[in-house]
């Protein structure tokens, strides 16, 4: 289906009951292929099973790649005027341009993996507001984001990998979460790209104050977006809710990819059954939203570098998933006795 443009973020909840849910048949029928295959079944864990939620979404038994597009939002927040970020919001175009020249982390993963890269700068020389005085973005602009997101889909992929760049967003990621799951600010934070102490101590405390002036937002995810947020956050909650629209699989990145689209979840957890999580993020807060969201990673590596680099490198396990699913050979086809 054709991924219909939002007048209004209160339409957000509603896309549950309007979007393609997974194929039963096609999971069944993947799952019956495994259990056929030359192995005991279940043998190959969590590879049969991504297999299977392959199937299920690519609406066939034997679901294959040609296609992985990879997507990385950049943007700046208003919020590092409250010193919550030891590096200056200059970076955030600076590493942008490094992702143009193919000199980070995540062009290498997407290059050995086979997915297709796409950086997206979004406004960089215009930061969102400052979300301890106001609302980080206006619906208009929270929208224009989203729709960013949503149109980079490109809808021919078989599967999108999602990432992100921008100073303080580990501080808007936490606020997020604590925003749509409650507890502790304390145990949503970390260090993000090197705050010691005092720096982690100065994010509780501007998340604490931006939670008490948005507090009229907590229960509405769509109003926590916008008054938290920032605007990588809606292009990747625009391109989850458009790529699930084309039947594409998506697997996110670590605690700040993941804290974006748990507002969806927020929304209605429904709109994530499409997603895997690719990685565990060493960021403290990652493994408590992951439990909110009931969702397994594919990989636990200690990394926390963002920019999608987990999400590219957890693409490399599922393309041996379905390798494995489609090329090994039946017990009938190669004469091999059943118990």
């Amino acid at each position: 289906m054709t991924f219909p443009r939002l007048t209004s973020l209160s339409q957000i909840p509603n896309l549950a009951d309007k979007l393609p849910v997974a194929d039963d048949h096609a999971a069944e029928a993947a799952r019956m292929r495994q259990n056929s295959l030359t192995k005991p079944p279940g043998s190959l864990g969590r590879l049969e099973q991504i297999a299977e939620f392959m199937a299920a979404w690519r609406g066939t038994a034997r679901p294959e790649i040609w296609t992985a597009q990879a997507l990385v939002f950049a943007g700046n927040h208003g919020v590092c005027a409250q010193g919550v970020n030891p590096y200056p919001q200059e970076v955030t175009a600076q590493m942008v341009a490094n992702f143009e020249a193919g000199g980070a982390a995540i062009n290498q993963l997407c290059a050995v993996n086979g997915a297709e890269l796409s950086v997206i700068a979004l406004s960089l020389g215009q930061p969102t507001a400052d979300f301890t005085e106001g609302p980080a973005m206006s619906e208009t602009d929270c929208l224009d984001a989203f729709w960013q997101g949503a149109s980079a889909v490109n809808e021919g992929a078989d599967i999108l990998i999602l990432g992100e760049m921008g100073i303080g967003n580990s501080t808007v990621a936490a606020a997020l979460a604590a925003a749509c799951f409650g507890g502790p600010v304390a145990e949503w934070v970390g260090p993000g790209t090197g705050s010691d102490k005092a720096g982690i101590a100065r994010k509780i405390d501007v998340i604490e104050r931006g939670l008490k002036r948005h507090s009229d937002a907590i229960g509405n995810a769509p109003a926590i977006l916008a008054a938290l947020g920032g605007r990588e956050q809606a292009a990747i909650c625009g391109a989850v809710l458009a790529a699930r629209a084309a039947r594409i699989p998506v697997i996110l990145d670590g605690f700040i990819c993941t804290a974006a689209a748990a507002v969806l979840h927020a929304a209605d957890k429904r709109l994530l059954d499409h997603c895997l999580v690719g990685h565990t993020s060493s960021e403290p807060g990652h493994r408590k939203l992951l439990a909110a969201i009931q969702k397994r990673p594919v990989l636990e590596f200690d990394m926390r570098l963002g920019e999608g680099s987990g999400a590219a490198l957890a693409l490399g396990i599922v393309r041996a998933a379905l390798a494995c699913h489609n090329g090994m050979a039946t017990f009938g086809e190669a004469g091999v006795s059943e118990a």
